[in-house]
């Protein structure tokens, strides 16, 4: 097998690299959501299973952190993906917001 030149691999790990870091760039958004004293365990945990498309094993550890915590991130990804789902957790009465980086 012939062996490839440095610089070949170099310019390999230059692009992965740049692919990584626009990959963190759409990243750049998560949905937090407070934990407050109105929604039930079982409420917030259908919210994320609904919305959010988690399993109810995530769920629960979510609503758990978010109760002992008084926040979690359930969700990151390009605000353009998140602000819908933002908005229903909002509608639905959990106290979500979508923050930057």
């Amino acid at each position: 097998m012939p062996i490839k030149p440095t610089w070949e691999n170099e310019e390999e790990v230059l692009l992965e690299e740049d692919l990584e870091h626009a990959l963190d760039s759409e990243l750049a958004c998560r949905i937090v959501v407070y934990n407050d004293d109105v929604n039930t365990f079982e409420w917030v945990i259908e919210c994320f299973m609904e919305i959010l498309g988690h399993t109810s094993v995530q769920s629960e550890q979510l609503a758990i952190i978010i109760h002992t915590k008084g926040k979690a991130t359930v969700k990151t990804g390009p605000r353009a993906e998140l602000e819908a789902p933002t908005q229903a957790l909002s509608d639905r009465g959990l106290s979500a917001v979508l923050e930057e980086g």
